[in-house]
């Protein structure tokens, strides 16, 4: 009895996820048929089930057989909404120039950052042999990752192209410059990216009027 009804468990599930079966097309016809013949193969042969049985019970799925063509094909993946923001570098930097980078991660760090179990704090960027690397970018361990789990703060390279790490580097070395992370999501085709910006340091001055300005948006923002 179990072996039989795990036979058809197998059966519901290959039908319900074949790829090639537009999700507007309902299982009337051939999905609906070939649905109850390869089902009807494997009831005949359970107590209860065989004959009139079988007729109540096959009558019963069919009945509902219009809607089980929302799970004909897969759920299409929605698009990640992941975005990280350094909200302390807009405040404390002025940014010259911005990049949009890759960035080079284990399979747990990524699946953390799906996960959104990242953070930006405090995290900058550097140089160390003609590659550049960002440090302080917290990744939480992954919760089903293996014994190789990675360390949450490492120091990660990030991918650029060689016109992008020229302009930073010679940046980088003029006073009062620094590279900052401001922003990691995830792209459209799945990948991790981060925003990094030349940014220059603001004054105390710079810093109230940020505040001001703030202040003043959040006051049109509550009368409108």
């Amino acid at each position: 009895m179990i072996r039989h009804l795990y036979s058809i468990y197998n059966i519901i599930t290959q039908i319900l996820t074949r790829p090639y079966i537009h999700p507007s097309v309902n299982l009337t016809g051939i999905g609906r048929n070939n649905f109850s013949t390869q089902l009807q193969c494997h009831i005949n042969g359970i107590p209860g089930l065989a004959g009139g049985g079988w007729t109540q019970y096959t009558n019963q799925i069919l009945v509902h057989s219009t809607n089980l063509h929302y799970f004909c094909t897969p759920m299409p993946k929605a698009k990640s909404k992941i975005e990280i923001k350094n909200k302390r570098a807009s405040f404390d930097y002025e940014f010259l120039e911005t990049f949009t980078a890759g960035v080079v991660l284990s399979g747990t760090e990524i699946k953390s950052i799906r996960a959104g179990k990242a953070s930006l704090a405090d995290s900058y960027c550097y140089f160390a042999n003609g590659e550049l690397y960002v440090k302080n970018m917290h990744i939480a361990d992954y919760w089903w990752g293996s014994f190789n789990a990675h360390d949450p703060r490492r120091d990660r390279k990030l991918l650029l192209n060689r016109t992008e790490l020229r302009r930073l580097f010679r940046g980088s070395r003029e006073k009062g410059l620094t590279i900052v992370a401001t922003r990691l999501f995830i792209s459209d085709r799945g990948y991790a990216k981060l925003n990094i910006a030349l940014a220059k340091g603001k004054r105390e001055y710079d810093k109230r009027h940020s505040i001001k300005e703030k202040d003043i948006r959040r006051e049109l923002d509550r009368d409108n």
